[in-house]
């Protein structure tokens, strides 16, 4: 097989980078290990930044998005039961973030791209990347049990992690910057409409919960634990009696319970991989960098590195400059380490490590007081939880 660009993971990077190389009239192809109903029902991110929404809608992919998507115009903050709320088109001119989950984009993408796009390959396995540093990348992939071989001008890795893609380029070209956190967050889905109609990020003495939904029947909640917490070690009395205890409020504010569908314990950790090129194999999303889901960046940060890298391609068949493709780490990195400040700034800001002393306990309220009461700080945390611009 042969194309322009070889496209491994059929995430929701490597899904609309495919689309915008449709739309854009430069061939791809998609190679995804998992089959369609896994990719089409991993549970992950939910929250759309405004350039991440604006992205879909021009690429063809808004539709139901727009019809089932819940927009939202800011986020409370809670800290000694207190409630203060973060208006985020008041303060960034418009701005706002949509809640829909990455399982949603993912059906819209697949669907656009088996409809007219190109190749899009499940339960195809890539196993190596050869020849990343000269003009003919190659991609060597299992399918329906049989070897192939897929030759490309470009190879982007959307394949996470702990895809192949980052295992070629040389370690000796590498810098890698990490930071494993001491605990990690309990989620649930639960069967109840959400108890409040905007995401609840709330600061507790007992350490963080986070209030979120997936439709306007379907919760989203999460407590922050030890980072070795077996889920099924909390009942679901236990889960809602903590939850409820963190999200105490000096007003009648309830929160709602109902039937707790699913149970899961999420790493919290930073990861980001330098460069994010190397030759013709360019890294995105996951496969690069990783962010705490506290500030909602992950599947952003994801379509910003595709939005670069189609961006840049159009520009080189365009104009037969490589400058852009030349530019595209330290482009995307600029963004990532913004995203990077930004999450660990809100992880935190709001999470209580094991072992904190009064001193910080009393930093965190300081600067929770800050945002409440300074419109710069409150600013400073609508623009970057809204998402910052694609350059």
């Amino acid at each position: 097989m042969r194309t322009t660009v070889g496209i491994i993971g059929a995430g929701p990077a490597g899904l609309l980078l495919a689309r915008l190389l449709h739309n854009a009239g430069i061939d791809s192809v998609v190679l995804e290990s998992r089959d369609r109903a896994y990719v089409e029902h991993r549970q992950r991110a939910g929250i759309l930044e405004q350039g991440t929404v604006d992205v879909l809608r021009a690429a063809g992919a808004g539709d139901r998005m727009d019809r089932e998507g819940l927009r939202h115009d800011g986020i409370e903050l809670r800290f000694d039961k207190r409630r203060h709320r973060v208006d985020f088109p008041a303060l960034t001119g418009g701005r706002s973030v949509m809640v829909y989950a990455q399982t949603e984009v993912c059906k819209d993408l697949i669907a656009l791209q088996l409809k007219d796009g190109g190749p899009l390959l499940f339960e195809a396995e890539a196993l190596a990347v050869e020849g990343a540093g000269t003009d003919s990348p190659r991609v060597r992939f299992r399918h329906e049990g049989v070897e192939d071989v897929l030759d490309c001008d470009y190879v982007v890795g959307c394949d996470g992690f702990w895809g192949i893609a980052r295992k070629a380029i040389p370690a000796e070209l590498t810098r890698v910057f990490e930071r494993t956190y001491p605990f990690g967050w309990l989620g649930i889905l639960a069967d109840v409409a959400p108890s409040h109609d905007e995401l609840v990020y709330a600061r507790h003495d007992r350490g963080f919960a986070l209030l979120s939904m997936r439709s306007p029947s379907v919760s989203r909640l999460y407590l922050q634990v030890p980072e070795d917490t077996d889920a099924e070690a909390w009942s679901d009395d236990a889960i809602w009696d903590e939850l409820e205890r963190r999200f105490e409020t000096a007003d009648d504010w309830r929160l709602d319970r109902g039937p707790i569908t699913q149970k899961s314990v999420t790493p919290m950790r930073s990861y980001v991989h330098e460069p994010m090129r190397h030759g013709r194999l360019f890294l995105a999303g996951d496969a690069a960098h990783i962010v705490p889901p506290t500030g909602a960046k992950g599947l952003n940060l994801a379509v910003g590195d595709v939005v670069t890298f189609a961006r840049a391609l159009t520009h080189q068949q365009e104009t037969g400059s490589s400058d852009l493709l030349d530019a595209y780490s330290r482009t995307c990195l600029r963004r990532v380490w913004q995203a990077e400040r930004f999450s660990y700034d809100m992880t935190t800001l709001l999470h209580r490590s094991p072992g904190a002393t009064p001193f910080e306990d009393r930093l965190q309220l300081a600067r929770l007081e800050r945002i409440a009461s300074s419109r710069a700080a409150e600013t400073d945390l609508a623009e970057g939880y809204t998402g910052f611009p694609f350059e």
